[in-house]
């Protein structure tokens, strides 16, 4: 493992890199936390800036470019805006706490865990820091194969205990 290639990158990339990991770690916190406390308020309003700073982030990133200088990776930016729109809105306006729960616990699943695994695949920054620039992909899969599956539970669970909650 090494930081090289992330430290050797664009500042945008960096900024990133770096908010994506500090919100991948604190949104874990928030999430499995005790709920409503002023501690997760706090925390949770970190992770809300984090998250923002992410996805505008990602936008000045570009380095693949198939609309002009957007691909559908930059849709999890919108994603993102948009869910946590709702989700803030569902907990601040209407005092829905089970819709602000699964809005952000969606977001963190989909934009930090799903998109960050695949950031693992061979020929991408983050594969570099953790596997060194010449492994291949066996090493992408025992990454990314087990946060699929883990990722995929934690949907379905969160699924069941909306439609519950409903």
């Amino acid at each position: 493992m090494s930081l090289s290639p992330l430290l050797q990158s664009d500042l945008v990339i960096q900024i990133h890199a770096f908010a994506a990991i500090a919100a991948t770690l604190l949104g874990a916190l928030v999430l499995w936390r005790r709920k409503g406390t002023a501690l997760h308020k706090a925390m949770g309003r970190v992770w809300v800036v984090l998250m923002l700073v992410t996805a505008t982030s990602a936008l000045f990133i570009n380095d693949i470019r198939l609309i002009g200088p957007f691909s559908p990776i930059h849709l999890f930016s919108l994603f993102t805006y948009y869910t946590l729109f709702v989700g803030l809105r569902a907990i601040i306006v209407e005092r829905n706490v089970a819709r602000h729960r699964a809005e952000m616990q969606g977001l963190y699943i989909g934009a930090l865990i799903l998109a960050g695994a695949f950031t693992f695949l061979p020929g991408r920054r983050m594969h570099e820091v953790l596997f060194g620039p010449d492994a291949g992909w066996t090493q992408s899969l025992l990454v990314i194969v087990p946060v699929l599956a883990v990722s995929g539970l934690a949907w379905l669970r969160m699924r069941r205990r909306v439609q519950r909650a409903a």
